[in-house]
């Protein structure tokens, strides 16, 4: 008898924050922060799963329980430098046919403001998309405009983004941002 693959059917997006004196406690806060501390992560590549569901933050967060394997994308950034910007985040994008997969990407770095994040990681995942449904594009447009082509090609039919940033705490503390696509089976 073969094993059954586990494929999610559910999908949510949470983000946090967390500050602390060392890197893993300030890690362990922003996990509290998104919600999902109880939870053994286990951190899986950017594939959307065909006919996934997604659901809000709320109800995922509800379905959990302590010491669950758990798995997610998931973008983490840490500073211990004053005022020094940092984030994290998670792109989606959904093909109009529900039997195809979607991607999520994930980036994490220093400098960018949360807006400019949403739109590069939002911009991975379509692109990654865009490319695999054969949707013709040129790579060094912008991507408002490469967004226009993705929506009126017909097979993309969602993109959007979680993002976290925040500055260094001014006093040297440990700052830890997340952004997570957790996956429920």
């Amino acid at each position: 008898m073969q094993d059954t693959p586990s494929v999610p059917k559910e999908i949510f997006f949470t983000k946090g924050v967390g500050r602390q004196k060392t890197r893993l406690e300030s890690f362990e806060s922003a996990l509290r922060h998104a919600g999902i501390e109880k939870c053994n992560l286990v951190r899986v590549s950017s594939i959307f799963p065909p006919a996934c569901k997604i659901i809000s933050r709320q109800r995922g967060l509800k379905h959990l329980k302590a010491g669950q394997i758990t798995y997610c994308v998931l973008a983490e950034a840490s500073t211990d430098e004053p005022n020094r910007l940092v984030g994290a985040g998670v792109g989606l994008a959904v093909p109009a046919e529900g039997s195809n997969y979607g991607y999520i990407s994930e980036h994490h770095g220093f400098g960018m403001t949360r807006h400019r994040l949403s739109d590069f990681v939002e911009d991975m995942a379509a692109t990654m998309l865009a490319s695999t449904l054969g949707i013709a594009f040129d790579p060094d447009t912008a991507y408002d405009e490469r967004r226009e082509i993705y929506k009126m090609s017909g097979k993309i039919v969602r993109t959007q983004a979680t993002v976290q940033t925040a500055e260094g705490d001014k006093n040297g503390l440990w700052t830890t941002v997340l952004s997570a696509a957790v996956m429920m089976l």
